[in-house]
């Protein structure tokens, strides 16, 4: 059976859509196992009993284990002026996670948090990463992004996807560390 050069180019479309789909699926999938695992480890800190330890009752249908991706680099964050750790950064591949210690709670509108370093330090990334996106020297699902975790106003978790560059990395954690002491300060006074 033979198609036509018309029919060939939907295939070729429906094929290219599919895999974008799929792209876009494991991501999220990947998002979500880390949050599992970001949750497990407030859970492990809280002395409670990870979700997956509790037992199923007759009447559940068991579910599919979900197997945690090894975190490759955890990074203590310190406060500038005493050295005790406030966070605690968690490097993968793809992103890096900004867990804050139980014991800080700090708003999301807190000073310098959004002036400086979401919209200096990564939004100057992004800037750049846009640029490179538009010039086709990476794709636009390449960019740097971030999503701040919040319970209630505080920040909880401050997680940047495609850093890219290892370089970035020490940027973002020395910058997080300097921007979350200012704010603790701020909210001292």
């Amino acid at each position: 059976m033979r198609f036509s050069e018309e029919q060939v180019k939907e295939i070729v479309a429906l094929k290219e859509s599919l895999i974008e789909q799929i792209s876009k699926h494991q991501e999220g999938i990947e998002m979500l196992e880390k949050n599992i695992s970001v949750l497990d480890l407030f859970l492990k800190d809280s002395s409670f009993t990870k979700a997956s330890q509790l037992g199923i009752r007759k009447d559940e249908k068991p579910k599919p284990e979900i197997k945690e991706k090894p975190v490759e680099n955890s990074i203590p964050i310190k406060r500038v002026n005493d050295g005790k750790i406030i966070a605690k950064a968690f490097v993968t591949p793809d992103q890096v996670s900004i867990v804050l210690d139980n014991e800080i709670a700090i708003n999301a509108d807190t000073p310098p948090f959004k002036s400086f370093f979401l919209d200096r330090i990564i939004g100057e990334m992004k800037k750049k990463d846009v640029v490179e996106a538009e010039s086709g020297k990476i794709q636009k699902e390449s960019v740097i992004d971030y999503i701040v975790n919040k319970n209630g106003a505080d920040i909880r978790e401050i997680i940047i996807k495609n850093y890219r560059q290892k370089e970035r990395v020490n940027e973002l954690i020395n910058t997080a560390g300097w921007s979350l002491t200012r704010m603790l300060e701020n909210v001292n006074k």
